[in-house]
């Protein structure tokens, strides 16, 4: 009673499983046809649209990075027969000038869609269409562009494959930049797991003005080329900022880049921004900070005085001034003055280990100053900070302790700013859909030193370019306060794996004007400058893009020059 039960499912199982069979059958054989050109058809009206990607501008409104519709090359692999594909490369790589193996290797590709060559002409379209090849198209894409060639190349970054942002503005302000995008069926509305109601359009990105000036940023990377006829410098870095704010006026690189070309660029270091992606050690300019620290703590005055005997021993190390000079009584000025390393270590050893440490992170030595730039890195010097004693007494002047350019701007901007600590900042407002975003200074409400201690650093440093040997970052009329600094580029810094330091320097400058009332601060670093110091190398920079901001913003001066 059962069997015949069991035989009927079975033979019902049978007709279903030959109907199914049937109809693939009818599908695939008697309608392959139909269904390929349908698959085909909507394959050929598949297209990207996208938001188009917001504008970068400098402060007074040149163009640094936009975008413009270009037409396009794009192939569908799996539509291109097997025994087309060579004839169809080599038709291509002909008429748009293209390697005909790297052509091939994207028709075999197994991804539904291949981008062949970008920002093609009237003529390669032209030829394109009339060779009329099967899977081969020709569509309207967006495009980024960099007008100003190499000019702030580390700052804007570029955009990079999958319009994805890479290093400095592209980076940071990807997602703030960039449009959305959506896959579109030209006849049938937006498609797919997107959207599927054709009221919906991408969105344009917003528009972003930095705080960069085109004409102080210009100045500053001629002033790096001339250093390098000059100087036969290995690289080089100049920032210009205000420091009562934070903005950044001008960072400009030596070498550079042009991101319109970027993936011609073998060697990738080139896109970093050594001002936030690369330490070193900033030697003398750091002694200012250990004066600051010594002042606030009224441990010493500018006229202290000590005798330098040319060294100081700590453990088994011996720790020499400069060409192992042996400067005698000296003041804490003329320490500054004369750049004296032992008279550092002096002025260290009045506050003590412990509270050296804590002002170099009051200062911001420890952490990043969060600017708006893709990639920032920072060192926490955790071999400083074991607590040798031959450490603190060399990071005293500045070796042996390791920090980024930016974080020596932000330093400085506190002794600039009546004491106040600030964070630096790159882009002044972003405007999204006409609505306006005014990007504030941030600014802390903590005084690192007090007013006295302040006014006693300033002087100092006012005293330091004044008795710069030859006069070399002084300009007449005005008092401005800055150092020098020449440090040695330890053999990790070169890749080397080896302790010690090579015979390559660092050597800066970095200073502010005017003194009392400062308008800008600027950091000139070279890497290893074919001079003898930073007085002969960084200081003339300093005072020559100095010279220019006084001129630029019309700066009164401080005192009369008498004739």
């Amino acid at each position: 009673m059962g069997n015949w039960r069991i035989n009927i499912i079975f033979l019902f199982i049978i007709i279903i499983t030959a109907a199914i069979i049937s109809r693939l059958f009818y599908l695939q054989i008697f309608q392959y046809d139909y269904y390929k050109a349908l698959a085909t058809g909507q394959q050929k009206d598949f297209k990207l649209t996208e938001g188009e990607r917001g504008n970068v501008f400098f402060k007074n409104g040149q163009l640094l990075a936009t975008s413009i519709k270009v037409k396009y090359v794009f192939v569908l692999p799996k539509i291109i027969k097997n025994d087309d594909k060579e004839k169809i490369a080599l038709k291509i790589s002909e008429i748009l000038a293209l390697d005909k193996e790297k052509v091939l290797e994207k028709l075999n590709s197994n991804t539904p869609f291949e981008v062949i060559k970008k920002d093609i002409s009237k003529e390669e379209a032209a030829a394109i269409k009339k060779e009329n090849l099967s899977g081969v198209y020709i569509e309207e894409m967006v495009l980024r562009k960099y007008p100003q060639d190499r000019m702030a190349s580390q700052i804007i970054g570029f955009l990079g494959g999958n319009n994805i942002g890479q290093y400095g503005i592209e980076g940071y302000y990807d997602k703030i930049l960039r449009g959305k995008t959506f896959f579109k069926e030209k006849e049938k509305g937006y498609i797919g797991f997107f959207f599927d109601s054709s009221e919906r359009k991408p969105q344009n990105g917003a528009d972003i003005y930095l705080t960069v000036d085109y004409n102080v940023q210009l100045i500053a990377e001629k002033l790096l080329k001339k250093a390098k006829d000059d100087f036969d410098i290995e690289g080089g870095l100049i920032i210009v900022s205000e420091p009562n704010s934070g903005k950044i006026l001008a960072l400009a690189h030596l070498p550079n880049f042009n991101p319109n070309s970027y993936s011609e660029e073998k060697n990738f270091t080139i896109f970093q921004n050594s001002a936030i992606q690369r330490f070193y050690e900033p030697g003398s300019v750091l002694k200012v900070i250990t004066m600051a620290a010594a002042l606030n703590e009224k441990k010493i005055t500018p006229q202290t005085t000590y005798v330098d005997e040319g060294f100081v021993k700590s453990g088994g190390y011996t720790i020499s001034n400069y060409h192992q000079k042996v400067w005698g009584k000296r003041t804490m000025t003329e320490v500054l003055e004369k750049s004296i390393n032992t008279g550092a270590i002096f002025a260290e050893r009045q506050i003590g280990d412990k509270v050296f440490l804590e002002y170099l992170e009051k200062f911001g030595f420890f952490k990043p100053t969060n600017i708006d730039l893709q990639g920032e890195i920072f060192s926490e010097n955790k071999e400083f900070k074991k607590g040798y004693e031959i450490n603190f007494l060399t990071a005293s002047f500045g070796q042996g302790i390791e920090i980024t350019p930016i974080q020596l701007i932000r330093a400085f901007s506190a002794i600039a700013n009546n004491g106040k600590i600030l964070e630096p900042y790159i882009v002044e407002k972003i405007i999204d859909n006409g609505k306006i975003v005014e990007i504030k200074p941030k600014i802390s409400d903590e005084y690192i030193i007090s007013p006295e201690a302040l006014n006693q650093l300033i002087t100092m440093m006012i005293s330091v370019v004044d008795k710069n040997p030859g006069g070399k970052a002084k300009i007449p009329g005005y008092y401005i306060a800055g150092k020098t600094g020449t440090s040695q580029v330890p053999y990790s810094s070169l890749g080397i794996n080896q302790k010690g330091y090579s015979n390559k320097t660092w050597q800066s400058f970095i200073g502010f004007a005017p003194a009392f009332n400062p308008k800008f601060l600027i950091l000139v670093k070279l890497d290893n400058p074919k001079t003898k110091d930073a007085s002969a190398s960084a200081a003339p920079i300093f005072r020559d893009m100095a010279k220019y901001l006084i001129d630029y913003f019309q700066i009164p001066p401080d005192y009369k020059i008498e004739e």
